[in-house]
């Protein structure tokens, strides 16, 4: 039986092959909402559910259950031993408004700053989990429709600049489970991990519509400086990123200890509706290595591997395979510069990157174009991307530059 490795040969270890989603007994004594005071009647219980995430950690943990019904909230945080369970019909339905989520230390677009928190929130908390069949609501079209009235008035307004919360935000972790949950209709990005290492996302639905008013920047999942990911069996729409390695940005990004790569991540068996990206490095990203997406299935995307480079920052994007992939996209795979908000803060030279090992192999797809690349040997230098048994049906071939490079 062939081994199962990551693309520079490593073999995937088994815990990437244990896939269960855990039950409500296997997580702790359990804290249901109900039984603690907390109310589904329309009316905001921040206060509330938080008083019993804390009364669970002081008594020594276990997990937060929340039965059916739409239980409304602001900004909760989950201290360790402390898991988040939805029953079947429970909604925890975020606040729409922004002063319900405090300003606090945080990573938001590749930078450690002071920003909104998120609606779910857990930091140095091992073993974190939220499952079930119930829905977490991020409640976001008001924020949507504020953005892009915002974009009218001010085009170069950041993602930032609207003042948004994620819906789930988990930093320095390690073996986090999400799974099994629909969430949804985000206000910003949807699932955020910051320097955690043994993720799994698991049959969940995450989306956030394209129409008729854009959920801007609802990434489905942003992983940063994390290691060890699967993502698997997941349905995903939104209005961005399917996936997004991010992990830090700026001219000496590399050189800065909060920031660091993505290293294991293996996407599989997903269902995208519409995405922008199927899986983009970047736009914040310094180094990416062993990547694996396969067996995805795309009704809709813009970009099936997406490769962003931005000239202000220094980037390694290595040993990366998408294989078994079928669907429609609009571009294959894109490589270009992604010079939006560019800032060398003063670094007089520019930073050069790498694309290497990079392998496409046994997708059949619908396209406008194949290779959507542009060449810039001053900012970055692309090498060894592999094709075998492409089925690419475009409208036009693109610009592979490499391949010319390599029949010298």
């Amino acid at each position: 039986m062939a081994v199962d490795c990551f693309p520079d040969g490593t073999p995937v270890d088994p815990w990437f092959a244990q896939t269960e989603a855990p039950a409500l007994p296997d997580l702790g004594t359990p804290w249901v909402l109900t039984e603690h005071g907390v109310a589904a009647d329309g009316g905001l219980q921040t206060t509330a559910i938080q008083r019993v995430i804390d009364r669970c950690a002081a008594e020594g943990g276990g997990v937060i259950v929340v039965p059916a019904g739409t239980f409304s909230t602001g900004a909760l945080f989950f201290p360790a031993g402390v898991k988040l369970y939805l029953a079947e019909g429970a909604v925890l339905l975020g606040s729409d408004d922004i002063s319900d989520y405090p300003v606090v230390e945080t990573r938001i677009e590749g930078e450690s700053c002071r920003y909104f928190a998120a609606l779910i929130n857990a930091d140095r908390a091992d073993g974190f989990t939220i499952c079930g069949g119930g829905a977490i609501d991020g409640n976001g079209l008001r924020a949507w429709k504020a953005f892009w009235l915002r974009r009218q008035w001010n085009p170069a307004c950041t993602n930032k600049d609207e003042q948004r919360p994620r819906l789930v935000y988990v930093s320095r972790s390690s073996h986090v489970t999400i799974a099994g949950v629909t969430l949804r209709n985000a206000a910003f990005w949807t699932n955020h991990l910051y320097r955690c290492d043994h993720v799994k996302i698991l049959d969940c639905v995450i989306y956030s519509p394209a129409e008729p008013v854009r959920a801007p920047s609802t990434d489905a999942i942003d992983l940063d400086a994390c290691r060890d990911v699967l993502v698997k069996g997941c349905d995903i729409h939104v209005n961005d990123d399917a996936v997004a390695l991010k992990g830090g940005k700026g001219p000496w990004a590399d050189e800065q200890p909060e920031n660091g790569a993505n290293e294991r991540i293996i996407i599989e068996d997903c269902h995208y509706r519409f995405c922008h990206g199927c899986l983009t490095c970047g736009s914040e990203a310094v180094h990416c290595r062993n990547i694996i997406l396969r067996r995805i299935t795309v009704d809709e995307g813009f970009n099936l591997l997406w490769l962003k480079l931005r000239p202000d920052t220094p980037q390694r994007y290595e040993y990366i395979t998408a294989e078994d992939i079928t669907g429609r996209v609009d571009h294959f795979f894109q490589l270009r510069p992604w010079t939006q908000f560019f800032d060398l803060k003063g670094r007089t030279d520019k930073p050069l990157s790498t694309v290497a090992h990079v392998t496409l192999r046994r997708c059949r797809m619908r396209c406008g174009v194949c290779w959507d690349c542009e060449r810039d040997d001053a900012r970055y230098r692309v090498t060894d991307i592999r094709t075998e048994e492409l089925a690419i049906d475009a409208a036009e071939t693109g610009n592979p530059f490499w391949a010319a490079d390599a029949a010298r």
